[in-house]
């Protein structure tokens, strides 16, 4: 398995079967939301800010945690990717926004930040103590609620 910032990808697929084009496309909506800008203005900012291997890494982080946790016992990882990879192809553009919520407003900080959007002193509040374990919480949720709108 490929390793990323803090774990291990669930597998070393899911860079291939979801793009960091099409992670933005399915996050745009919740991102527009929160930053009250349109999708397409929200897709742009997030491919800026996944232009940034480190927070590409801890994206496909919660992703990956949500699709380990999301895997059945009679489910292989591959069965898991394929079905995703459908779900991509599928729906992509039409991910509905999360619900926003302290955990998930930490990640679009993180974005916010690597986007000159946010000052430079909100990635200090992110990256230490309960800011972290935000961030942390806010990754693997995000994450569900991507797998969740792809695999139907």
């Amino acid at each position: 398995m490929l390793a990323c910032s803090g774990m291990a990808l669930f597998s070393r697929r899911l860079p291939h079967v979801i793009s960091r084009a099409d992670l933005a496309r399915a996050l745009a909506p919740t991102y527009a939301k929160a930053a009250q800008v349109d999708p397409e203005e929200a897709e742009d900012r997030l491919l800026r800010a996944f232009a940034s291997q480190r927070v590409l890494d801890q994206i496909y982080d919660g992703l990956s945690a949500a699709l380990a946790e999301a895997k059945g016992q009679r489910t292989t990882e591959d069965e898991l990717i394929d079905k995703l990879s459908a779900g991509v192809q599928a729906r992509r553009s039409k991910v509905r926004a999360a619900d926003l919520t302290p955990a998930v407003s930490a990640v679009l900080v993180l974005v916010n930040v690597e986007v000159g959007q946010a000052p430079e002193m909100m990635r200090e509040a992110i990256q230490a103590g309960k800011g972290r374990a935000l961030l942390q919480e806010g990754l693997k949720v995000l994450g569900a609620h991507v797998v969740k709108e792809l695999i139907r």
